[in-house]
């Protein structure tokens, strides 16, 4: 049985990662059915990823005091119900569905909160040693996977009508919900759980003793999550003007990035293990990569070296993510992983929401200035993770408050 858990929690953040990616190709088309400008277009990916930013911690929380699963299978209905009610708001009020559309984006990504995240720390419970380590890149292979159909899936649905890839959300998310209800223990590592005066107390602790290591491995999941979608924008907007790439063909130009960051994850889960001393630096070689990759975007004019760049911009985000979720999820033992985990995905999704309108401003006033700035905030991730992050620290045990 135990050979099961980690397919069907995998099903959980390839299906969280549709939220944003597999929309991403129908944007374009979306605004011209919705009569909405481009900043109101990104806005279907931001009023996603902040209320799920906002919610996490409160998730965290709850995982917890409450249970993963308690947590986790009514994110994931609510997650569905989102995606439902956008796509008939879209058929029921056609144009003026914009602000139904939002209200349903908003909802999806509050259960999107209880989703990746409660199961990166359900992993984190039911594996240990270098086991965790595996199982979390695994996660976040399967996260990849998802980022890489969804933009296929997303071009390939949404030839039938923008507003169809809403309703690939329930579709996919009743399989994964009932495989969770039957097949995954709650672990039994949770039952005594301090009090909230305790539990806040605990979180304290936590951020006196390793908040350097943690804030360093915060800042960098989120500037990767926000280069790695900001990246994604402009290459939906770039494709269609300088490839005349569309449709499907649009979708798996899209995939490329995804699919080096996917394999590199994975490779990185494998390989690494429970390295805790090793790991930042592998996090500082990934960042390094996505530095030096986005920096040769502000010169790169040719097919061949146009899309190296992004796929070693891919690697460096594969190499970094596994990293980071290990460290994360060693830090602290079962009773308080719930909330440092939560924190944790929290900044991830605010790299998310911010990336697509931070890149879209800049690339108001050039291609360069976005990739310029996108290096330079890589790169004062790589710093501080060199500077301040321990495995050494991580893997200290945690002082009583």
């Amino acid at each position: 049985m135990k050979k099961l858990y980690l397919p069907v929690l995998a099903g959980v953040p390839l299906i969280m990662v549709l939220g944003n990616s597999m929309l991403i190709p129908v944007l374009p088309a979306m605004k011209k059915a919705l009569g909405i400008s481009s900043f109101q277009a990104g806005l279907i990916i931001t009023l996603f990823s902040v209320p799920a930013g906002l919610a996490i911690p409160c998730t965290g929380f709850f995982a917890d005091r409450f249970g993963r699963r308690a947590v986790l299978l009514p994110a994931l209905a609510l997650y569905a119900l989102g995606g439902l009610a956008a796509g008939c708001s879209a058929i029921i009020a056609g144009k003026e569905a914009f602000l139904f559309i939002l209200l349903s984006r908003a909802l999806q990504g509050i259960g999107a909160a209880g989703t990746a995240p409660v199961a990166m720390t359900l992993a984190g419970d039911l594996f240990g040693g270098a086991a965790r380590s595996r199982a979390l890149g695994f996660l976040e292979a399967a996260n990849g996977v998802g980022k890489i159909m969804s933009p296929i899936l997303g071009a390939a649905i949404g030839l039938f009508g923008w507003f169809y890839p809403f309703f690939v959300f329930p579709i996919l998310v009743l399989p994964v919900l009932l495989a969770i209800l039957f097949l995954i223990p709650e672990p039994p590592t949770r039952r005594q759980v301090p009090g909230l005066k305790q539990y806040w107390l605990t979180l304290g602790a936590v951020l006196r003793q390793k908040g350097r290591s943690l804030g360093g491995i915060f800042f960098a999941g989120a500037t990767a999550l926000l280069v790695l979608f900001g990246l994604l924008f402009f290459l939906s907007e770039y494709l269609e003007t300088a490839f005349r790439a569309g449709g499907t063909h649009k979708g798996l130009l899209l995939a490329v990035p995804v699919f080096f960051m996917c394999v590199a994850a994975y490779l990185t889960g494998w390989a690494i293990k429970r390295r805790l001393n090793l790991m930042p630096f592998v996090v500082v070689t990934g960042l390094l990569l996505i530095t030096g990759a986005l920096l040769s975007l502000i010169f790169c004019c040719g097919t061949v070296p146009f899309f190296t760049a992004v796929s070693v911009a891919g690697v460096g985000t594969g190499l970094t993510l596994p990293c980071l979720n290990t460290l994360v999820t060693s830090s602290v033992g079962p009773n308080a992983r719930g909330i440092v985990t939560a924190l944790y995905g929290g900044v991830r999704f605010w790299g998310v929401a911010v990336g697509p309108p931070l890149f879209g401003f800049l690339l108001s006033y050039s291609r360069g200035a976005a990739f310029a700035v996108a290096g330079t905030l890589t790169g004062l991730a790589a710093l501080a993770t060199l500077l301040f992050v321990r495995g050494s620290v991580i893997a200290n045990p945690l002082r009583a408050p």
